[in-house]
Order: C-alpha cells, then sequence, then structure tokens
C-alpha cells in the first residue's frame, strides 16, 4: 500500500466516524422496529385482512428479507463496498417506509373503515399492491443493511491490528449495542403507543422520519469513513480454493513452508497482523 494512502487512511476512521454510525443505527433501529412491531395489527385492523392473510403476508416478507441479506453480502464484498451497499439498501428501506405512510394518509390508498363487523370493506387490488410493494422495498433495503453495518464499524477501529485500536473497537461496539438496545426500547413503547393512541398516519410517520435522519446521518459521515476496497466475490475465491485443492490433491507439500506461495497484499485485508500464517491443520 502506498504511503500516501496509509497516512490517508490514519487521518479516517476511530471515533471520529463513531457520532454518525452511531446516529444512523439509533435512528434506523429505532424507525425499523416501530415500524414492524405493530404491523399485524395494522393489516388486521386498517387493511381488513383476516388473521391467517395477515400471518401469511408477514411470514412471507419476513422470510424475503432474511433472504435478501446473503444478496446484498454478495454485492457488497464483489463491487459495490460496504459504505455504497447501506446508503443503497437505507434508500430503499426509506422509500418503502414512506410509500406505506402515504397509504395511511391519502384514504384511496387505504380501504374505509368499517362501519360494523359485518360490512367491512376488503382492500382492493390496487391498494394491496401499494402494501406489498411497500413490504418489498422494505425487504430489499434490509438486504443492504443488514450484512454490512457491524462489519463497516469494525472496519473503522481495524486500520493496524494494535492492542489499543482493538480495544476502543470494543468500546465502540459496547457503546453500539446498548444504544441499539435503547432504541428498540423506545419503539416498543413509545411508537406502538402512537400507533394504538394517536393514530397510523404519525405512527408509520415518526419511523419515516427517523429513517430520513439515519440516512441523513450516515451519508454525512463520508468523508471520515475508512472504505475498505472489495475484495471480489467470495464465491468465486471458494471455488478457487477447491478447483486449487483438486488439482493438487496428490502434489507433495515442502518441507519448508516458505516454499509456499503468499500474497501479502491479500493478506493484509483478511487478517489482523497483515499476514496469513501457515496451518498444518487442513492438511
Amino acid at each position: 500500500m502506498a504511503e500516501g494512502e496509509k497516512e490517508k487512511q490514519r487521518k479516517q476512521g476511530g471515533f471520529k466516524t463513531m457520532p454518525f454510525i452511531l446516529a444512523n443505527e439509533v435512528c434506523d433501529r429505532f424507525a425499523t422496529t416501530g415500524f414492524n412491531a405493530n404491523m399485524i395489527t395494522y393489516l388486521t385492523q386498517q387493511m381488513h385482512m383476516p388473521l391467517v392473510e395477515a400471518s401469511n403476508t408477514l411470514t412471507n416478507f419476513g422470510g424475503t428479507a432474511s433472504l435478501t441479506p446473503i444478496i446484498g453480502a454478495l454485492i457488497a464484498d464483489s463491487f459495490a463496498g460496504r459504505f455504497w451497499t447501506i446508503a443503497a439498501g437505507s434508500i430503499f428501506y426509506q422509500l418503502g417506509m414512506i410509500s406505506l405512510t402515504l397509504s395511511v394518509v391519502i384514504p384511496s390508498l387505504h380501504p374505509s373503515q368499517c362501519i360494523s363487523h359485518e360490512t367491512c370493506q376488503k382492500a382492493s387490488g390496487w391498494q394491496l399492491f401499494i402494501l406489498y410493494a411497500s413490504l418489498l422495498f422494505t425487504a430489499i433495503g434490509s438486504g443492504g443493511i443488514r450484512p454490512c453495518v457491524v462489519p463497516f464499524g469494525a472496519d473503522q477501529f481495524g486500520l493496524n491490528g494494535t492492542q489499543p485500536t482493538a480495544q476502543k473497537g470494543w468500546n465502540f461496539f459496547n457503546l453500539y449495542f446498548f444504544s441499539m438496545g435503547l432504541a428498540v426500547l423506545l419503539a416498543l413503547t413509545v411508537v406502538v403507543y402512537v400507533q394504538d393512541n394517536v393514530g397510523w398516519g404519525w405512527g408509520f410517520g415518526i419511523p419515516t422520519i427517523a429513517m430520513f435522519f439515519s440516512v441523513i446521518a450516515f451519508i454525512v459521515g463520508y468523508p471520515l469513513y475508512v472504505k475498505m476496497k472489495p475484495g471480489g466475490s467470495p464465491l468465486t475465491r471458494l471455488t478457487q480454493v477447491v478447483v486449487a485443492a483438486f488439482k493438487k490433491k496428490n502434489v507433495v507439500p515442502p518441507d519448508d513452508w516458505n516454499m509456499l506461495y503468499q500474497d501479502k497484499e491479500l493478506d493484509a485485508d483478511i487478517s489482523v497482523e497483515g499476514r496469513l500464517h501457515h496451518t498444518n491443520q487442513l492438511e
């Protein structure tokens, strides 16, 4: 790595990035938890879905949101990098929250209130389309955010692998997870109370506003972040290892392991001490 690049990285990362990352994650966790905590009530009471249909809807989109992080991680590692993957995921999630909030506020985008239990109007195809599109956007957004946030935070404290830097990193993550727990607590109390007692417009509007500030806080810190270059698709590297191992299964290893192939530049990004040490455990 060039000396100028090292000097640039020394000026980035560390505790300078902590306010931006924490502000982003507190707002993000508050928004996503408040948005999803009472969704079953919204679907049954406001969209007039039967309980089984509402449960299936949330299960389907919850499963999708659990699958998309695999794709998001591959995109981040292959070519996009963690910063841009998180930024894109946050924007997708924001769009989903905005569209669902608008569907609550605009009367034509949701069924009218029930006059009695027997005369509840079901959601139209267009209203369901808005609902499903909103949930799909949030599922896609989760795919960009969830697999990259913690590794991106670790990047800010993992420049040289020294003990002081590692200790600072652990202090950061202690504060990080404490803040996440506090944000979840506030979302499960304040936002759910607003949804049940004030209205769904504010009940979804507050998390949407929080998500907006989350995106802004994350992007503002761009000049200070350590942004690791994508290392290429892990599936490609895994395949290369399997193929190389099969081709060389009968090769006798040398007595001096220093004669084995080494790539110091590649090792620097995936090892704490800047170099992967030889091991006999996989022979």
